[in-house]
């Protein structure tokens, strides 16, 4: 159960009124309050479900890496029976952080102010000179162990929660899951990352990227403009091609403030491979165009893994980008080559919040476990080119947030505000096998306003 307990700034402002409902409208002081900043970093980061990695990151006994759970680093270890565990990066006896490093492996993590030691479990060892007991004897070697989170594996990816007591992972999803899981376990093996993730500082705070992962679809129109002039949309007879009809699809929202952009499959079917999708069976268009990181040999294990629906909705409109709430974004797409063949890409971004304007941005790209070397190698390159630290498209994305920023703390441009007014009249298409708020059409606000209202439940209530 949440209760209302909504906050009030120190100039009287409550931060319900920040989203205005009836509106649409969000005030973009949000985008630079530091106070609220301090308040994320509890109501949110300290209560939801946070991705912190991949699995096959640390594969082996022993291995651990460095993350971030909001503003509090984390370590993320596999023990000697193959668990994993997510503890806090900060050592019980003097606050120093257990590991100054990014990743590793050892069986021992060891604090190097005073050299207490634990275990990947977190379980605390002891201290130098053990006859000594330099612990003290008023709290118990389990009270001193390091303070774990609650974690999930989906997929093979790693979530924690510092709300021990709060929803489970499942419910955190909701809705949306049936969709995820044609994403993240459609496949016998699953995914596995290719190398550590690519990451860098943008100056911008962390909700003007995460609002856009939640389902932006319009701003590749303009902002990504050169798509369509340049890129593999470009057309030889013609000054550019049109990004338009790429707008078009269905969009599902959350209440949870997850968000899923599934775009027509039979389009990209009748101009790569000129066959008309409406006289293809599911195995047909499978076949002609697998899904995005899957090979044809490969597609024989989407019926063992999804259902009737699932398979249905991924031979017409199947979920491409999108986000989960509340800084997460993945990408599942079909990149155009110039001989007419199609590369997969699949990459998940998060948004590390480091201050009221300052985020990390984190990247990882994978390929299904089942994947040929060759075609890894290629799916690699293209989504480094595209979507990496330097990739064409981050570079027009991260250009954006930090004006965004800039502007929200103006004295005047701090009581302007973000508009999420085209609304969605549409509903789902006929014969719609998914669950969720499902919407049919041009991509609309819609989803990314769940996300804000989603946001502003969690910031004017507590558990």
């Amino acid at each position: 159960m949440l209760t209302q307990t909504s906050p009030t700034l120190a100039d009287g402002t409550k931060v319900a009124d920040l989203v205005n409902v009836e509106t649409r409208e969000v005030q973009m002081r949000t985008l630079s309050d530091p106070e609220l900043y301090e308040l994320e970093m509890e109501r949110i980061f300290g209560k939801t479900w946070l991705l912190l990695g991949h699995e096959s990151e640390i594969p082996n006994s022993g291995d651990f890496m460095v993350r971030d759970m909001g503003s509090d680093s984390v370590l993320v270890t596999r023990d000697k029976t193959g668990e994993i565990h997510v503890m806090l990066n900060v050592c019980p006896h003097r606050g120093m952080r257990v590991s100054t490093l990014d990743a590793g492996n050892t069986q021992i993590h060891t604090c190097i102010y005073h050299g207490w030691a634990f275990r990947p479990n977190g379980q605390f060892l002891g201290a130098p000179v053990e006859k000594e007991c330099m612990h003290g004897k008023i709290r118990t070697k389990d009270e001193l162990s390091l303070k774990k989170a609650r974690m999930t594996l989906y997929g093979g990816l790693i979530f924690a929660t510092w709300n021990l007591n709060g929803p489970s992972f499942e419910e955190f999803l909701g809705d949306a899951k049936w969709y995820y899981d044609m994403l993240f376990k459609r496949s016998d093996k699953g995914i596995e990352v290719l190398g550590p993730p690519q990451r860098f500082i943008v100056r911008a705070n962390w909700k003007a990227a995460g609002e856009q992962s939640s389902g932006d679809g319009y701003h590749t129109l303009t902002l990504h403009r050169w798509l369509g002039e340049v890129g593999a949309y470009s057309k030889k007879d013609e000054k550019g091609g049109d990004l338009s009809p790429e707008m078009y699809g269905v969009e599902i929202s959350s209440p949870h403030g997850h968000a899923l952009r599934c775009i027509d499959l039979g389009r990209k079917i009748r101009r790569l491979t000129g066959l008309d999708p409406d006289q293809l069976t599911v195995e047909q268009k499978l076949d002609v165009l697998p899904p995005a990181g899957m090979t044809k040999e490969m597609v024989s294990q989407l019926k063992r893994n999804l259902n009737e629906g699932q398979l249905q909705v991924q031979t017409s409109m199947p979920p491409q980008v999108g986000g989960m709430f509340p800084n997460v974004l993945f990408g599942f797409l079909y990149i155009p080559q110039a001989d007419g063949s199609v590369i997969g890409s699949i990459t998940l971004h998060a948004y590390i919040p480091r201050g009221p304007d300052k985020l990390e941005f984190v990247n990882w790209i994978f390929a299904e476990k089942d994947c040929p070397p060759e075609v890894r190698e290629q799916m690699l390159k293209q989504t480094i080119q595209l979507f990496g630290t330097s990739g064409m498209v981050e570079q027009d994305d991260s250009d954006t947030w930090p004006h965004m920023t800039l502007a929200a703390k103006g004295a005047q441009g701090k009581k302007q505000t973000l508009k999420y007014q085209a609304i969605y009249e549409t509903g789902a298409p006929a014969g719609w096998p998914g669950p969720g708020i499902v919407n049919e059409g041009f991509t609309k606000d819609d989803t990314q306003w769940h996300w804000w209202l989603h946001w502003r439940e969690l910031m004017t209530s507590e558990s």
